[in-house]
């Protein structure tokens, strides 16, 4: 059984080797620091179950230490020790991510009745987690939305791949969905009922992103060799799907052509090999062969990666997926809200199809949030939209008519700027109008002041 991990944070060495004692006894794996410098450089080398840390330190505070913390690793469980349980601290300590508190003279019992609470909530947690991705695991093609002839190109081209075991690159702009199109890839390949496991290579310091790959030999002072396998031994015979790809260090990507060629790798601070049978996905928004020339990344694995290589479409590419993937992401939203938009009016679905695009189906997803958000109605309008969205594009005309075409610009031109000035004046000045031929024009083309 693997021991679970737990680091004290205290400046007071009574009460530090008081709590590293009792923990022990318990069968904990305890490693100890005095401030949260000491804390810091250890939470970056090892991964803890739980921290266990004194709100007042001589060189900051455990609530400041807990938020930084979390960007180490997200997964590590907080009890703060206060010597006054005030409301204010208290709530302080919740709201930046504490699990529970402990108040001076530590309590024992109470410490292990949380102890206990704590890790019987952290395997539920896992639990469900698992349960979800198994649920996404199930959802396939499902999951992306459209039926643009792009589309059904790039996904024919998807089933094939899938149904080998075959390394994948995915090349594609930021917020284009890799993620999504190589979890479709592994639900439908032959090893669909195994793992999937995803990470960001640009995400944390080398030696945490080489532990998180590859596992580590090391422990935390206790013998708890087993408790690091990293993602390649945790994947087994299923997928690791690597973002980012690109931002890799050099050495980092020397272990990874490791895995790819002789499937096997180093563990961090290891002296034997390990031999591992997961497939690898992987992902970049840059061009690899620009970045080959530029020496950043290694000319043998570009080749590695590059031989299954399948391109992501830009939305500005699948634009007859709009009205599909606006359609989904409205239901989507207005489940999580409870609101009761059921559509979008015609003038608003033309600035849709119209925009540019940059975020691709990221930013189309944000954009339906927010319309849902602000959208008092059945149906979202213009002004629903993030204002920087009805500068991206302009909305398309009802017909081909030339006049019709220049009245629809000058109306969104003109609601544009009055959405962005309240007077009327300085209106006018800035369309270059005088204030009486402003306000015929907002009577002759229907503008709602």
């Amino acid at each position: 059984m693997t021991q679970h991990t737990i680091l004290i944070v205290e400046d007071e060495e009574i009460i530090r080797t008081t709590l590293r004692e009792f923990l022990q006894g318990e069968g904990y794996v305890v490693d100890q620091a005095a401030s949260v410098t000491e804390a810091l450089e250890k939470v970056q080398r090892y991964d803890f179950d739980v921290a266990i840390c004194d709100v007042q330190l001589p060189d900051g505070d455990g609530v400041g230490f807990m938020k930084k913390l979390h960007q180490f690793n997200p997964q590590t469980f907080v009890l703060i020790i206060t010597a006054y349980a005030t409301v204010e601290n208290v709530v302080e300590a919740f709201k930046a991510g504490a699990f529970d508190y402990l108040v001076k003279p530590v309590i024992f019992e109470d410490l292990k009745r949380k102890l206990n609470r704590l890790f019987r909530y952290r395997e539920l947690y896992s639990e469900n987690q698992a349960l979800r991705r198994e649920l996404e695991r199930q959802d396939g093609f499902e999951r992306i939305v459209g039926s643009s002839e792009v589309l059904k190109s790039t996904l024919a081209t998807i089933r094939k791949v899938a149904a080998t075991n075959s390394n994948v690159l995915l090349v594609g702009e930021t917020g284009t969905g890799k993620e999504l199109f190589a979890r479709a890839i592994h639900t439908t390949g032959p090893k669909q009922n195994e793992k999937f496991l995803a990470v960001n290579c640009g995400t944390r310091p080398v030696e945490l992103l080489e532990r998180q790959l590859f596992g580590a030999a090391t422990n935390t002072g206790g013998g708890d060799d087993g408790s690091h396998p990293g993602l390649f031994r945790h994947a087994g015979n299923g997928t690791v799907f690597l973002d980012e790809v690109t931002q890799l260090p050099l050495g980092t990507q020397s272990e990874l052509l490791r895995a790819i060629e002789y499937q096997e790798i180093m563990p961090v601070g290891g002296s034997e090999v390990v031999r591992v049978n997961a497939r690898i996905i992987a992902s970049t928004t840059r061009d690899l062969e620009r970045e080959v020339g530029e020496e950043t990344f290694q000319e043998d694995l570009f080749y590695r990666l590059d031989g299954v290589k399948i391109r992501i479409p830009p939305l500005r590419e699948r634009l007859d997926d709009i009205p599909e993937l606006v359609e989904y992401f409205i239901e989507k939203h207005t489940r999580s809200m409870g609101k009761r938009v059921t559509g979008t009016s015609s003038e608003t679905t033309r600035l849709l199809m119209s925009a540019q695009w940059k975020g691709n189906i990221r930013q189309l997803d944000n954009a339906i949030e927010r319309a849902v958000m602000m959208c008092d109605g059945t149906e979202i309008q213009p002004e629903d939209l993030p204002p920087e969205l009805l500068g991206v594009g302009v909305a398309l005309p009802d017909s081909d008519d030339l006049r019709s075409a220049l009245r629809h610009y000058e109306k969104m031109h003109i609601t544009r700027v009055m959405r962005q000035c309240p007077d009327k004046r300085e209106v006018a000045k800035r369309l270059r109008l005088g204030l009486s031929s402003l306000y015929r024009k907002i009577e002759e083309l229907e503008i709602e002041s």
